[in-house]
């Protein structure tokens, strides 16, 4: 073990026992970064009422059974202020030299993790409001699966409903042949809205729709056909928009509404017949304890509406069922916007009354914020509209190739770095953000080489990876042994270690943008190192080029390993 903070937590957890009892063993001791001391602990302010004793005595209670590696002090009202000998950072971080994980282990509780996550409307265009659900949603399954839990991804694809009668409908009247070009070409946005058109002023259209939406209920052989037709075309686009932004979605991960509408009627009658659902005004309802109106009448969750049909709620109580029964699931994700916090809350309470989310398995329903214009209002077109997913990502890699043209690439190379640096610089901008949180969609400022941007980030990647083809040598030999003769050194070994508790913390609170400040910190530790410590020059003895090279080594593991934890791309040079 490497990681400081998991080591001091384990020293002072015992030296807590020893001192105040055993009931303290698994107390959080409350380690923070400080500006006194590597760390300071502040479990003693916590304890101290409890224990009716002065913070300060607590504090030196537990400094007096503490067998640490550094030096140790009590200050203020009663903090701990934590030194670590250069001794042992030199020790550890020899130990992260040739590890490819970054000193990230293994978890000792695999779980088998579902993550609800993208889940576009298969009738519409994937626009920039399925951008986070989709990049956060895919940093967790990247984050979770690297630490050793079996992840499945779950694409929950609206491809079901009366929608697609009228959509079926047009397909006929354009052609199977341009109706698919249309929709492979990401228009499908204007599909529906002329096939929308049709139905709202062609009162025969409107009865053929109609009709079929009745045929594709019944699975006519011929509806099926043609709705295969249009989920196929549309899936293909999803297809390129996802291999733009590199996630680890594939069709195999598709789980849509329809996959789920058989089950829709038997999920209804076993709530009912366990008396968890009743009918209230012709419709079967579920009435979750806790709900409330504005009138302080219960709020009905309907899985039954009077007129026979079913909503998303069924459809979410069918899937909630089949990921703990048949996928196993002991933690469910649900990467969705946050204005379906309500819908989620009433339907995991309806799950557990239902007996089908047990306690054992968590539901988690991870918000996700709104992106916003400029303006501070819903991101749009000028007119208004929707913008498109893949004219976003198109433009953003444009102003990445205008940017670099500069710099004497050849043109294939200059491409695929603007690729890496204009959807990097898309996506870790919005990951370094809190996922619940709204924010302010900004290409100058995402694609800025300075601050917490992508780009700033795969320019420190890109300058170490520098550092050793001037030297000749490749990352992975460079051994060291580690020698901390500078602050600068000692500063960016420390942080380094730390990269495991960060990404343990990333999985356990689903939480990308705390990685992200991590190794922006990491970068700019290392910016400091490079500054302060000469690597290269002919005056550095070569025991220190050695080290240096091994911490340059560390760093480029720590960086890269994170940059894929978030899917963002890190090109060699830049």
């Amino acid at each position: 073990m490497t990681d400081p903070q998991l080591v001091l937590t384990g020293i002072l957890q015992r030296a807590m026992a020893s001192a105040l009892g055993s009931e303290h063993a698994d107390a959080d001791p409350l380690i923070r970064p400080s500006q006194f001391a590597d760390y300071q602990a502040n479990v003693a302010l916590s304890l101290a009422k409890r224990l009716r004793r002065s913070p300060r005595d607590v504090a030196q209670s537990i400094v007096d059974h503490l067998d640490f590696p550094g030096a140790v002090e009590v200050s203020g009202p009663g903090f701990i202020n934590l030194t670590l000998s250069d001794e042992w950072i030199t020790e550890q971080t020899q130990r992260l030299v040739g590890d490819q994980r970054g000193g990230v282990g293994h978890t000792d509780a695999a779980q088998t993790i579902v993550i609800d996550y993208s889940a576009p409307n298969a009738a519409k265009e994937m626009h920039v409001g399925h951008l986070r659900t989709t990049i956060v949603g895919d940093a967790l399954a990247r984050t979770l699966e690297f630490l050793g839990h079996t992840v499945i991804r779950q694409n929950h694809l609206g491809d079901w409903g009366t929608p697609f009668g009228m959509l079926i409908e047009h397909l006929l009247d354009v052609g199977e042949p341009a109706a698919v070009a249309q929709l492979e070409a990401g228009e499908g946005s204007e599909f529906y809205q002329a096939a929308r058109a049709k139905f709202e002023s062609d009162p025969a259209f409107q009865q053929r729709a109609r009709q079929r939406v009745v045929t594709l209920q019944s699975e006519d052989p011929e509806t099926i056909r043609l709705w295969h037709v249009f989920m196929d075309a549309t899936i293909r686009y999803f297809n390129k928009i996802y291999a733009m932004l590199d996630v680890t979605l594939t069709d195999k991960d598709i789980a849509g509404e329809s996959m789920y509408n058989p089950m829709l009627a038997d999920t209804c009658d076993e709530l009912e017949k366990a008396g968890v659902a009743r009918i209230s005004e012709g419709a079967l309802c579920v009435f979750p304890p806790g709900f409330t109106g504005s009138d302080d009448r219960p709020l009905p969750l309907i899985i039954r509406k009077s007129d026979g049909g079913y909503g998303y709620a069924t459809t979410d109580l069918a899937a909630i069922r089949h990921r703990v029964r048949d996928l196993k699931a002991d933690r469910i994700l649900y990467v969705v916007g946050a204005d379906q916090s309500l819908h989620f809350q009433m339907v995991f309470a309806a799950a557990r009354q239902a007996e089908w989310l047990p306690d054992s398995v968590a539901a988690e329903h991870v918000q996700i914020g709104m992106m916003l214009g400029s303006d501070g209002r819903r991101f749009r077109t000028r007119s208004g509209e929707s913008v498109k997913l893949m004219d976003l990502l198109n433009e953003a890699v444009e102003r990445a190739a205008a940017a670099i043209s500069d710099r004497g690439y050849d043109e294939a190379t200059r491409d695929e770095i603007a690729q890496a640096v204009g959807i990097g610089a898309v996506k870790y901008a919005d990951l370094s953000v809190s996922h619940d949180s709204e924010y302010i969609f900004d290409f100058d400022r995402m694609l800025g080489l300075t601050g917490n941007t992508g780009p700033y980030m795969q320019y420190a990647t890109a300058r170490i990876r520098s550092v050793f083809r001037k030297a000749g040598v490749e990352p992975k030999a460079a051994g060291g042994p580690i020698v901390l003769t500078d602050p600068a050194e000692r500063a960016l070994a420390l942080q380094l270690l730390g990269f495991g508790s960060v990404v343990e913390h990333t999985a356990k609170a689903v939480e990308p943008h705390r990685l992200c400040a991590y190794l922006f910190e990491t970068a700019s530790a290392f910016s400091v190192f490079y500054e302060q410590c000469p690597i290269l020059r002919s005056d550095v003895p070569a025991d220190i080029r050695a080290s240096r090279l091994a911490q340059c080594a560390n760093a480029l593991t720590v960086l890269e390993t994170g940059m894929a934890l978030l899917g963002v791309p890190v090109p060699d040079r830049m």
